[in-house]
């Protein structure tokens, strides 16, 4: 059998889709597929960056299952610039990531916006921080200091981030997981190149993650099936 073709991956944002995003590393598990560069905005951001850190899918299933999203937010000290802060949150993610990008083991990027609301990719530095200010949610909660400068949730310009993605790594293939729009922006896609695999809204709150396993599974089984037309 033909080893098949290394790809990069993209994971878009989605509102708290850490779900529908271990679904599709899930699939892509199971079908051995070769990834060279991983790009994640949002909770894309954070599955995809403890991916790469060397968690399976059954490892983030757990993780991600086992704190409920509430027991991490706390109050914001300057409400007006954002509702809740993400101090908690870096706390949980911290220890279970490198200190920097570059102790991964592939290119990996994180969609964030600056503090003109313009759109960037965070390809080096400090890793946590970067993966928890691609989470942070304009207004919602209050940007995040990544090194000198302050960032928020990419998908607030560029949910799946497709063409920085372009210009960061010309000429390779992609797959691209794409959740459902909940808020953020959509951008035209050029699909040149690109499989893409689309999957529902998670329906997940800050209260309950819902029915993870079910979930999970969907987005597997819509990944497969994706993957074995276009691979």
């Amino acid at each position: 059998m033909t080893p098949a073709a290394p790809h990069d991956l993209l994971l878009s944002s989605g509102f708290l889709a850490f779900a529908r995003h271990i679904g599709v590393l899930r699939a892509l598990e199971e079908r051995h597929l070769p990834i060279d560069a991983l790009l994640g905005t949002s909770s894309g951001a954070l599955v995809g960056a403890l991916w790469s850190a060397g968690l399976s899918s059954h490892d983030l299933e757990r993780l991600l299952t086992g704190l409920p999203p509430w027991k991490l937010l706390r109050a914001s000290p300057l409400p007006w610039r954002g509702v809740l802060s993400t101090s908690a949150f870096l706390a949980f993610v911290r220890p279970h990531l490198p200190a920097t990008f570059a102790d991964l083991p592939r290119p990996f990027a994180v969609g964030v916006v600056d503090a003109n609301g313009q759109h960037r990719l965070l390809t080096s530095g400090p890793l946590a921080e970067a993966v928890v200010a691609s989470c942070a949610m304009p207004h919602v909660f209050l940007p995040v200091h990544v090194g000198d400068a302050v960032f928020a949730d990419g998908g607030a310009a560029d949910r799946l981030a497709l063409g920085p993605w372009r210009q960061w790594r010309p000429g390779q293939r992609a797959i691209a997981h794409q959740v459902q729009r909940s808020a953020g922006v959509d951008l035209p896609l050029d699909l040149t190149d690109v499989t893409l695999i689309q999957t529902p809204r998670s329906g997940a709150s800050f209260f309950s993650l819902g029915d993870f396993a079910a979930q999970v599974e969907q987005a597997r089984s819509i990944a497969a099936a994706a993957l074995v037309k276009s691979t």
